[in-house]
């Protein structure tokens, strides 16, 4: 991740005093897709005593933003379900997906160049389903939580840029199973995100 923003922050220095930055005035809105990978932390928590663990995945993203002010905007995430393997002890146990969407309020930083940094602060609600186990049924609650976005638009053409951007999302849920809890997971992701976005 710190190479990924430090290359984020070269780029933005470098393109200082290239060609004019996409523009992002007050009742734009801008579209974009691609792909997401959510990576949760390391340390999961610990579920029926053991140490949990919760892989990775990578899926389709889109988003909407509508700007409320020139170069502030209103930005939702949505994304094909991911689906994660859930380890206990270093033993797999099962698998779950789920939706994050997440609602932000974010920051498009003005520069002279071609590349437009941006910052952003919102909440993401996580919702969990098909939980799947051989040891029962599992069931996870839902997540809401706050978010933190940054990252920066490559201007391609005069209405279309390509996107990196790096997000953490506060994302606990209790677990159960067969009824019973058997604790709280932590997942706390950071996403990596490429995509194409379009301003209309």
């Amino acid at each position: 991740m710190k190479t990924l923003v430090s290359a984020l922050a070269l780029g933005v220095a470098a393109s200082s005093f290239a060609a004019p930055a996409m523009a992002q005035s007050q009742g734009d809105w801008t579209f974009g897709v691609g792909i997401i990978n959510v990576n949760p932390k390391s340390d999961n928590g610990t579920l029926a005593g053991a140490a949990a663990k919760i892989d990775d995945d990578t899926q389709l993203s889109l988003t909407a933003e509508y700007f409320i002010r020139d170069n502030l905007g209103i930005e939702l995430l949505a994304a094909t379900p991911f689906e994660h393997d859930i380890a206990l002890g270093g033993t797999n146990i099962g698998s779950t997906k789920h939706l994050p969407p997440t609602l932000s309020l974010v920051y498009h930083i003005p520069t002279n160049g071609k590349i437009t940094p941006f910052v952003g602060l919102g909440v993401n609600y996580t919702t969990f389903f098909s939980e799947k186990t051989p040891l029962g049924r599992l069931d996870l609650d839902n997540s809401f939580g706050l978010a933190a976005t940054v990252g920066a638009d490559w201007k391609i053409s005069e209405r279309g840029a390509l996107r990196l951007n790096l997000r953490y999302m506060d994302i606990d849920t209790d677990a159960k199973l067969n009824g019973a809890p058997i604790g709280t997971a932590s997942i706390d992701p950071i996403t990596v995100g490429v995509s194409y976005v379009h301003r209309f």
